[in-house]
This record gives C-alpha cells, sequence and structure tokens, in this order.
C-alpha cells in the first residue's frame, strides 16, 4: 500500500469557534467498557491515546442522554449526573492535556432498547410510531410530551458538554436510533406533524437543533450524523434525489447544524446515478456547510455482512489515494477514521509519515485486543 501526497489531510481546519490542526476525525464507535454507566479512567486513557496519535478531532462513543428510554446497551456511558459528568469531564482534560479536541455524541436508540437494559429496566422503548421496522412493533409511541422531554433532554446534554468543556457536540441521527426513526417512513407512521412529508419527519430533528443552540450559545458547534441507511435496513434510503436531499439537509442547516457528518458504509460508492459524488460530497455541494465524510477508510472490507451482526472476515489496510483526491477536489472537508484508527492509535501519524505498511489488519483477534 502507499499513498501519493496526503498533504491535504494534515491541513488546519476551523468553523465556528472549532479549530482543528489536521482534517482527521475518530469515529464514533460503541465499546460498552462503561460500567454502570459511567466513563472511567480507562475510556479517559483510551481517548488520550488517539489524541497522542495526532487525531485533529475526536468524536466520542454514542453518549445517552437523560430520557428513561434513551439508552439501549449495558456498559454503554450517560451524558447526565454527576458521576458520569465527572467522568467525561476527566476525558476531556486527557484529551486536551495531549493537544485533541474532542465531542460527544448525543444518543437516544428509540425502539432499538429492548426492555430490561439498564438504567430503569422497567421502560419499554419510545419511538415515532412504535415500530423497529417495518411491520416490527417494539415499544411505545410517543406523545407529544415525550417528544418534548427528549428535546429537552438532548439540549440538556450538550449544555453539560460545554460546561465541562467539550469543544462542541454531535446529535446522534442516524443508523435506524431514534431521530433517524423519524426520518424513516418505514418507522414514522404518525399523521400529525412529525410524519408524512419530508418537512414534517424532519421536524423532531430540528427542533432538537434549535434547543440545543439555544442552550449553547452561537459560537459552540453542532455537528449532525445522519445516513441513508439502517440498521434495520442497509438498502433504505431518506432521499431518493438529490432534490429530496437538499430540501431535509436545508431544514437542518437552517435549524442549526454547523457540521454535517455523512455516514456510509464505503466512502467511495457513489450516493445517486449520474454523478461520482458520495454522501458526503452531495451535501456539501447541496448546503456548502463542512461535511465529515466516513465509510471503511483505510480498509478494504465492511465490518459486517449483509443483514449479519457478526465480524465478517479481515479488513486489511488499503491505499487511502482515492480518498485524498476527492478531499483535494473539494467534496468534503474532514475524514472520519473508524476501525483503522481502533486497531492503531499511530494510524494518522503512519499515514504522514508514510509508514502506512505498519499498519495491522482489523478482525476479530484485534477486536481482543483493542485500548
Amino acid at each position: 500500500m502507499s499513498i501519493n501526497n496526503s498533504d491535504s489531510l494534515f491541513e488546519s481546519f476551523s468553523a465556528k469557534g472549532l479549530t482543528l490542526k489536521n482534517r482527521t476525525v475518530m469515529a464514533p464507535m460503541t465499546r460498552t467498557f462503561s460500567p454502570d454507566y459511567i466513563p472511567t479512567t480507562d475510556v479517559a486513557k483510551y481517548y488520550r491515546r488517539r489524541a497522542e496519535g495526532n487525531v485533529g478531532l475526536i468524536i466520542t462513543e454514542g453518549t445517552f442522554i437523560s430520557h428513561k428510554a434513551a439508552n439501549g446497551y449495558e456498559r454503554v456511558p450517560a451524558i447526565y449526573g454527576e458521576k458520569a459528568l465527572a467522568g467525561w469531564k476527566h476525558v476531556v482534560e486527557e484529551v486536551h492535556a495531549a493537544g485533541g479536541k474532542i465531542i460527544p455524541q448525543l444518543w437516544h436508540v428509540g425502539s432499538v432498547r429492548k426492555e430490561g437494559i439498564g438504567p430503569d429496566k422497567s421502560v419499554p422503548a419510545y419511538s415515532p410510531s412504535g415500530l423497529y421496522k417495518p411491520g416490527a412493533e417494539n415499544g411505545v409511541a410517543m406523545t407529544q410530551d415525550d417528544i418534548n422531554e427528549v428535546v429537552a433532554s438532548f439540549a440538556q446534554a450538550a449544555l453539560d458538554a460545554k460546561t465541562i468543556g467539550f469543544d462542541g457536540v454531535e446529535v446522534h441521527g442516524a443508523h435506524g436510533y431514534l431521530v433517524d426513526q423519524f426520518f424513516w417512513q418505514g418507522t414514522n407512521q404518525r399523521t400529525d406533524g412529525y410524519g408524512g412529508s419530508i418537512e414534517n419527519r424532519t421536524r423532531f430533528a430540528v427542533e432538537i437543533v434549535e434547543a440545543i443552540r439555544e442552550a449553547v450559545g452561537e459560537d459552540f458547534p453542532i455537528v449532525f450524523r445522519f445516513s441513508q441507511w439502517k440498521q434495520q435496513d442497509y438498502q433504505a434510503k431518506l432521499a431518493q434525489t438529490p432534490e429530496e436531499l437538499e430540501l431535509f439537509l436545508n431544514l437542518l442547516s437552517h435549524a442549526g447544524v454547523d457540521i454535517f457528518h455523512a455516514s456510509t458504509r464505503r466512502f467511495w460508492l457513489p450516493e445517486f446515478e449520474g454523478s461520482d459524488l458520495n454522501l458526503a460530497g452531495w451535501t456539501k455541494k447541496l448546503t456548502n456547510k463542512p461535511v465529515i465524510t466516513v465509510g471503511s477508510v483505510g480498509l478494504d472490507g465492511d465490518f459486517i455482512g449483509e443483514g449479519n451482526a457478526d465480524l465478517k472476515g479481515t479488513s486489511n489496510p488499503t491505499s487511502i489515494d482515492g480518498l485524498i483526491d476527492r478531499l483535494n477536489n473539494d467534496e468534503f472537508d474532514l475524514v472520519a477514521i473508524g476501525r483503522a484508527l481502533l486497531v492503531d492509535p499511530q494510524w494518522v501519524n503512519k499515514i504522514r509519515d508514510k509508514k502506512e505498511d505498519e499498519i495491522a489488519p482489523f478482525n476479530k483477534d484485534a477486536l481482543k485486543t483493542l485500548s
């Protein structure tokens, strides 16, 4: 594997009070290493190692907000309560001490939740219409009061994040979790102002972004992660055409999103026929806002196969020349690295120093030693 010229990956970047030393981003990746939902000193060390590895911006694993049904997995971190916030404050301090920048990903899982998951194991899943996917019920449909509570919980989490020193926040609006369940017609069968048209299905997210902006002020960056695909259906699409995507994105942009994080499973695949632009490229073209691309960067295979929750074989390091070409063409501004950075905290430095042949492959054995 060789890289022709990665200089553009190491240019500085600034947007809405956020200044980064390079264009690399650590993608948010769930770890379940936080007992009692509290990030530990080991979690702080884990993120500090990536900051020491010269990552420009770290986006934390999903951290669940204070709404009673927000969490869907044991041992993931919360972002409310004195102990959890103290844990995150320590994480922030460690990353900053290593010269890095860090934002939390604010998360509500919606109907992905199963009853029996804490903190309150008696709470069912909450979602737009009580659906996990088309035709599959799980939990309860949200009332207006429920919607208001969740919006307020996102805003409070963002304010708490700012208070303890984070450099911004990311709203998790992707992958078939709650915010995305409102976007997706397959899970949003509402007949009120939150269902039906794209405008209505985007209203919940717009209210979240507006509430966060009001809570944190104008100079605190809001990143919004979205995807066409869902964990319930890899082939699902929110927008079938660039025109539909433009409408969807502009609603969020006008609400206060500063940076879009366009999640795809493979960054090199075009989003619509007739153009080589990926989802990030279309997002930048349609909004003129900064955009993060993501999707198997630096690896030659997907993390999981179609409809398979298990790891799919081995993903080997591969050239990022195509990625650099797209970055040089101004198709997007930032590049999020997931598994490649998990297996090697020094991935960014090795790319910079043209030591990419030293990067290890990612497989089941690598998962056992992630730190």
